[in-house]
C-alpha cells in the first residue's frame, strides 16, 4: 500500500475505486476526480486488482497530480468483492463511497454524498448514473430523478443500488462483514454490490436511492453482440444473487416470492439463465468452490 499525499484533515468520506488492466483509460477518470471540489475532507483509495499491464505504475503517476490524499492498494486475487474489501481496509472515512474506473464523478459529488447522510436514519445510498456519451448503449445506468426509500428488511431488486454509485456508513459494512469475495466481476458471478445492500437491509439497516450524487458512466460504444453477452452475465449473476439470498437471509421467503413473480414477466431466455446461475452458485457452495 502506498500513500501519495497526506492532508492534515482526517477524511469524512473515502471514495474507493477498483481497477484492473485499464492503464490506458485511467487518465480520464483522474481528470474527473481532479475537478471534484468539496467542503468535506475526503480521500481517494485506488485498488489495483491483479493487473497484468502497467496499471499500478500508472496509478502512482496519476495520483501525484491530485491535491487530495490518495492511497493505492494492490489486491492480487481477482474479484471485485475482494478488491473492494481491500479498499475498505485502507480507507479512513466514516462514509465509504464507491464508483468504477469508467465513471466520472460530478464536481460536487463528494458534498452531495455527504449531504445525503445528513439524515441519521439513512445507512446507505445509491445515486444517479448517467451516460457520459449519449451514443453509448443505455446499460448499467440509473437516471431516475425521484428518491426511493428502501426500508429495512426489504427485498432489493438488482439495479436499484449499483456499485458505480453507492455509499455506506462504515459501521454498516463492518456489521455485515464487507463484500462477498466470491462475487463481482473477476469471479463467476457479478452482483457483489446488490448482495451487500441486501445483507445490510436484512440486518435492519435502511437506505435510499437519491438522485443528487451523480456519476457519468463512460463504458464505450458496444456492438449488439457485446450488449447481449453482458446481459447474459447479468442474468446468471442475478440468479446467483437470488439463490444466495434464499440460502442465507432471514427474508428468504420474500426473496423466493419476489423471484417467482419476476419470472412471470420476463423473457424465457433470461429466466433460464437466472436458473443456470442459481444452480451453478449453489453447486459451487456445496462443493466449496467459491471465494
Amino acid at each position: 500500500m502506498s500513500v501519495i499525499a497526506t492532508p492534515i484533515d482526517e477524511p469524512l468520506l473515502s471514495l474507493i475505486v477498483c481497477t484492473r488492466n485499464r492503464s490506458g483509460k485511467l487518465e480520464a477518470f483522474f481528470d474527473a476526480v481532479s475537478r471534484v471540489r468539496a467542503r468535506a475532507p475526503w480521500e481517494l483509495v485506488m485498488v489495483d486488482n491483479g493487473s497484468t499491464d502497467d496499471t499500478l505504475q500508472r496509478l502512482t503517476e496519476l495520483a501525484r497530480r491530485l491535491d487530495v490524499r490518495t492511497t493505492i492498494v494492490s489486491e492480487p486475487c481477482q474479484g471485485l468483492g475482494r478488491a473492494r474489501n481491500a479498499g475498505l481496509q485502507a480507507a479512513r472515512g466514516a462514509l465509504l463511497a464507491f464508483t468504477d474506473d469508467d465513471c466520472y464523478p460530478a464536481a460536487d459529488y463528494v458534498d452531495r454524498v455527504v449531504d445525503t447522510f445528513g439524515d441519521p436514519a439513512r445507512d446507505y445510498i445509491g445515486g444517479r448514473i448517467l451516460l457520459h456519451d449519449s451514443d453509448d448503449h443505455p446499460i448499467t445506468i440509473r437516471v431516475d430523478s425521484t428518491p426511493i426509500l428502501i426500508p429495512a428488511r426489504s427485498v432489493i431488486p438488482t439495479g436499484l443500488v449499483q456499485g458505480a454509485n453507492m455509499a455506506f456508513r462504515r459501521h454498516v459494512l463492518d456489521r455485515i462483514g464487507g463484500f462477498d469475495a466470491a462475487l463481482g466481476p473477476g469471479t463467476p458471478f457479478c452482483n457483489d454490490d446488490v448482495d451487500a445492500v441486501a445483507r445490510a437491509s436484512a440486518a435492519g439497516f435502511s437506505g435510499s436511492y437519491v438522485p443528487e450524487p451523480v456519476v457519468h458512466h463512460h463504458h464505450g460504444r458496444r456492438d449488439p453482440a457485446d450488449v447481449a453477452a453482458l446481459w447474459r452475465v447479468y442474468d446468471r449473476g442475478r440468479g446467483a444473487y437470488y439463490a444466495k439470498s434464499i440460502l442465507d437471509l432471514p427474508t428468504r421467503r420474500e426473496y423466493a416470492r419476489y423471484w417467482w413473480q419476476t419470472m412471470g414477466v420476463q423473457k424465457l431466455g433470461a429466466t433460464m439463465r437466472e436458473l443456470e446461475g442459481a444452480l451453478d452458485y449453489t453447486l459451487r457452495r456445496l462443493t466449496r468452490r467459491l471465494g
